[in-house]
């Protein structure tokens, strides 16, 4: 297990939800953190020698911001969860700006910093954890929020060619994608939640009883801080999230 207090960890999209939760773990866990999100967020204070939580406020999708921060910072840790809220319709509702949102967030996120991860590139030995959906491993799909799915499948492909990228270039770089179930706490889960719940005739509890332990933020952080702490040989291309913690996909 690595000491977390030796190097920065980047969080983007650390104002809300997972994002939130894991910026705060990763603190508590004596990690120096910058919080990466366009809108300010309230940190906790970390006395005792414990992390600390500096506040970047940049949107993570621009394609400057990642050269600029990790030239900055130098991380050692980057977890990519900043995205778009899906606007829940059926498909004949969308527009293309409602359906395509999460390609021009979520995938631009992922696209820029895993690039600038490896042109950098990042010192041997780092971590980039790209928090995708648990929407993505079902054969369905997720038929009442446009592109979301889509997107958030995208996201591992990426995540997996710059692994490729590291490998051959010999960097020592390790990628990852995770799955978080439903989080009901979260922006995501909060819209999705009801309209599937009702889409099915179920009541919220009803709908979400089978889903079994739930992912929160405070799970979320926890499972993350193991994952960036493992040795690099141990650490799979992607993991589910529930409310267990990680499971090897």
């Amino acid at each position: 297990m690595s000491d977390l207090s030796g190097g920065t960890t980047i969080v983007v999209g650390a104002s809300r939800g997972l994002g939130h939760g894991i910026a705060i773990a990763f603190a508590q866990a004596g990690a120096p953190v910058v919080a990466v999100s366009r809108t300010a967020a309230e940190f906790p204070d970390f006395p005792g020698g414990s992390g600390s939580i500096r506040s970047e406020l940049a949107d993570g999708g621009e394609a400057a911001v990642p050269a600029r921060l990790i030239d900055r910072y130098d991380p050692r840790t980057i977890i990519l969860v900043g995205g778009a809220t899906p606007q829940m319709r059926p498909l004949h509702e969308q527009t293309w700006e409602t359906f395509s949102i999460h390609w021009e967030s979520d995938v631009r996120i992922a696209f820029h910093w895993l690039r600038e991860a490896l042109l950098k590139p990042l010192a041997p030995g780092s971590k980039v954890i790209t928090v995708s959906s648990g929407a993505a491993l079902g054969a369905g799909g997720s038929p009442l929020s446009g592109g979301y799915v889509g997107a958030k499948a995208t996201q591992r492909f990426i995540t997996g060619y710059a692994q490729f990228d590291s490998d051959r270039a010999g960097l020592d770089i390790t990628f990852s994608t995770i799955f978080p179930k439903f989080a009901p706490t979260t922006g995501v889960g909060r819209a999705a939640i009801p309209v599937y719940a009702a889409a099915s005739g179920l009541s919220e509890e009803e709908f979400l009883r089978p889903q079994g332990p739930l992912v929160t933020p405070e799970i979320a952080g926890k499972a993350l801080v193991e994952l960036a702490q493992a040795n690099a040989a141990a650490v799979a291309p992607a993991y589910l999230l529930n409310g267990t913690g990680l499971h090897e996909i």
